[in-house]
Formats: C-alpha cells, sequence, structure tokens
C-alpha cells in the first residue's frame, strides 16, 4: 500500500468522522451552560464604544 492509497483511505472514511465530530462540536459550543456569561459579553460587545448613549 502507497503512502497515497493510505491518506485516501483515512480521508475517505476516519477523516470525514473527524471533520464532523469537530464542526459539530465547534457548533455546539456556544450553546453548553458555562457559555452564558461570554455570550451575553459578545451580544453587548457591539455597542461598547457607542458614544450616542443610547
Amino acid at each position: 500500500m502507497t503512502l497515497y492509497t493510505a491518506l485516501r483511505h483515512f480521508a475517505d472514511s476516519y477523516g470525514l468522522a473527524v471533520i464532523v465530530a469537530l464542526y459539530l462540536t465547534l457548533c455546539l459550543w456556544h450553546f453548553r451552560p458555562g457559555a452564558s456569561p461570554h455570550v451575553a459579553a459578545a451580544k453587548q460587545s457591539i455597542f461598547k464604544d457607542d458614544e450616542d448613549g443610547q
């Protein structure tokens, strides 16, 4: 088995599983229970330098 064949087999099977798991982890990381303060801070960060006083 050549290196190319081995890498292609990995990418076709395990690589796809790793990428899907990483995608789901990164998407769901936002909804974990300890993320609430960070999410609240991120929601208000766009207004941090607002000078209008609103």
